[in-house]
């Protein structure tokens, strides 16, 4: 992925945080074909870190997949920015985004492992499903397991492009960020309350 330096996300742990925010990912391998899996980071897994996830074994990624060198595709809050939100002219449109790229090898887990991810990823979606005495039976648990195949990806590059109209001056950005206070699209919505919470591109530094 193309990144200049004023759009680079930098600091690992920033880039994990975005991951375990944006967790819906696509898988792609080398042979160009692509799947769509929630994936669970492990940060203190390898030098890196280490994703973890699941297959339908229905899928046939997973059969030419194993051993390969993946890259995963984590997408946050995105929009379509209109050249009339800025001060300065003339502009055109654009389209402001964050996103994280990472690669690494790909490797099938096994059944005990995949079902205890299976646990960690309610834990951090829904913690509230593994309360009392379990939500699914032990037999359905075992039912559900034949139908998927687990797999790690051990994480080798980290790369996070944060494209937020940054690099503009400040009237700019305020104008950015007034225009899409003003949006009722959803889009449009949770890239602003995306660039509050980093404190990215409002024109306030």
């Amino acid at each position: 992925m193309h990144v200049p330096d004023k759009w680079d996300m930098g600091v690992r742990e920033l880039i994990h945080q975005f991951i375990n925010q944006y967790g819906f990912a696509t898988v792609v391998s080398n042979d160009l074909e692509g799947s769509h899996l929630p994936l669970l980071l492990i940060a203190s897994e390898g030098e890196n870190g280490t994703l973890y996830g699941h297959f339908a074994r229905s899928n046939p990624h997973w059969k030419s997949i194993a051993g390969t060198r993946v890259l995963c595709v984590f997408s946050g809050p995105h929009a379509y920015i209109s050249p009339t939100w800025y001060d300065s002219h003339p502009a055109v449109p654009t389209w402001n985004y964050s996103v994280v790229h990472v690669k690494g090898m790909i490797e099938l887990t096994d059944d005990a492992t995949t079902a205890r991810v299976l646990e960690s990823t309610i834990q951090q979606y829904e913690p509230s499903l593994l309360e009392g005495d379990g939500f699914i039976a032990d037999d359905y648990q075992q039912k559900l397991a034949k139908g998927i195949v687990g797999f790690k990806i051990v994480i080798d590059e980290l790369q996070g492009k944060q494209k937020l109209g940054q690099h503009r001056n400040q009237s700019d950005q305020q104008g950015v960020a007034q225009g899409l206070s003003l949006s009722n699209r959803a889009d449009e919505k949770q890239l602003l309350a995306y660039m509050m919470k980093n404190n990215i591109g409002l024109g306030n530094k």
